[in-house]
């Protein structure tokens, strides 16, 4: 079996994606990596791999046999506006080496786009897998220039690409990573360790969203699906849920009835909420490769509680 490589490994997806995948096909079979090391032991291979610089990954790749890649490598929505220059940098240049050095070797890229893709012209609800796509962040001009260089490797060098528009995501494990949809994961922790949560976002402001748990899975299972049945291979749509900060918060209270939220608004992420969907129409996904959510909101409190609660008492 060819090797699997995570760059941006050390991130909040990448942080949850390697266990997984080394759960899946083995410790030595998936070859972590990121600009950084990592701050305890590593349990399998781990390379320094800066994705500015060509060699880095093409190195690690030859030198592990590397079949697929998922990259992701990036900057995200908040830290991507206040150093423009330097997203453009990574998120597309880096994306470009992966594609170059994939094209040379045979392997396969996985590249996960987002609901900044789409800007305020776009449909808000139900937003479909092919609409207008106008973002108005450096972010989102990224991923929206992502998805078309996805789609020219493939179509020009039969490079097998495939790729999600992720919601925000809600994660216990990692630390929230500079995204517009922060909030979600914040709440959390806030609700158990200070009973009181100041949220960036208006109360009324809703967002598609995903737990973790199905985001990995969705990659997982969006690489190993049949090629001859993905149309849409850059990007699909993906959705388990939408809501507002309100709404979180009356679903924490649910467990924790005294927890409180005021809302003190940020204008630069006001704005860039407001130019994402509320939610997206995930019915290709559905339908080419079989994706199905298996938390809902509900679920996903249940399950943050309970972990985040035992990792408080434990530590």
């Amino acid at each position: 079996m060819r090797r699997i490589l995570v760059t941006g490994a050390l991130g909040q997806i990448g942080s949850e994606l390697v266990p997984l995948l080394r759960t899946r096909f083995g410790d030595e079979c998936v070859v972590a990596s990121d600009v950084r090391h990592p701050e305890a032991p590593a349990t399998g291979p781990f390379e320094r791999v800066d994705c500015m610089q060509v060699q880095d990954i093409e190195r690690v790749v030859t030198r592990h046999s590397v079949g697929t890649v998922y990259h992701l490598a990036a900057l995200l929505s908040v830290v991507a506006k206040q150093r423009p220059s330097a997203a453009w940098d990574l998120n597309m240049g880096g994306l470009y080496h992966v594609l170059e050095v994939a094209r040379e070797c045979g392997c396969a890229v996985f590249f996960p786009s987002s609901i900044g893709a789409f800007g305020p012209s776009t449909p808000a609800q139900g937003t479909p897998q092919e609409t207008i796509q106008r973002p108005t962040t450096i972010y989102g001009i990224t991923k929206v220039s992502g998805e078309l260089l996805c789609d020219y490797y493939h179509r020009r060098f039969a490079v097998d690409t495939r790729g999600l528009r992720l919601p925000g995501l809600i994660s216990y494990a990692a630390p929230p990573g500079g995204g517009t949809t922060d909030y979600a994961v914040e709440m959390f922790f806030h609700a158990l360790n200070h009973g009181h949560y100041t949220c960036y976002l208006r109360p009324d402001t809703c967002l598609d969203m995903m737990y973790m748990p199905d985001a990995l899975r969705a990659m997982v299972e969006l690489m190993a699906a049949d090629a001859a049945h993905l149309v849409h291979r850059n990007a699909y749509n993906l959705t388990a849920m939408h809501f507002t900060p309100e709404r979180l918060a009356e679903e924490i209270r649910v467990h924790l009835p005294d927890f409180r939220v005021d809302y003190r608004v940020d204008p630069e992420r006001q704005e860039i909420a407001d130019s994402w969907p509320e939610w997206m129409d995930d019915s290709a996904a559905r339908e080419e490769w079989g994706w199905r959510p298996d938390y809902d909101l509900a679920a996903t409190t249940r399950d943050m509680l309970e972990r985040l609660d035992a990792r408080f008492r434990s530590a």
